[in-house]
């Protein structure tokens, strides 16, 4: 009965990924079909957000989605990708992931657990 379970979910992690893939492509083509500049920008968004958050990032594509959505809308307005980020991408970026839990939030709890472990022990030691 275990090995039936146990290739029930294989099949379902296999389909999972499959269709997670299927996203992906569909989303890189939308941002093909953007405007060089506003390709451009994207890709930088991109590596700036998968190298500082957020940590949900990496469950899905919703912001990145999102990101296309706005830039899908500001292109046929016939707007600069600029004008509809600012000048500063950073700081936009900043902006869009502001509430969210980042990689940089997480390494600075672990930081402090890790911290806070070691005196305890060297406490420990004192006494």
């Amino acid at each position: 009965m275990q090995k039936k379970s146990d290739e029930k979910g294989r099949k379902m992690i296999i389909k999972d990924i499959i269709e997670d893939k299927k996203k992906w492509r569909a989303h890189v083509a939308r941002v093909k079909k953007l405007p060089q500049d506003y390709q451009t920008v994207y890709k930088e968004i991109q590596k700036y957000l998968f190298k500082v958050g957020p940590v949900e990032l990496t469950g899905g594509i919703g912001l990145l989605s999102g990101i296309i959505d706005l830039f899908e809308e500001g292109a046929a307005l016939g707007k600069g990708v600029l004008e509809v980020t600012g000048s500063d991408v950073a700081a936009f970026c900043d902006e869009l992931i502001k509430d969210s839990k980042t990689y940089a939030d997480s390494w600075q709890e672990s930081a402090d657990r890790d911290v806070d472990k070691a005196m305890k022990k060297m406490m420990g030691k004192m006494k």
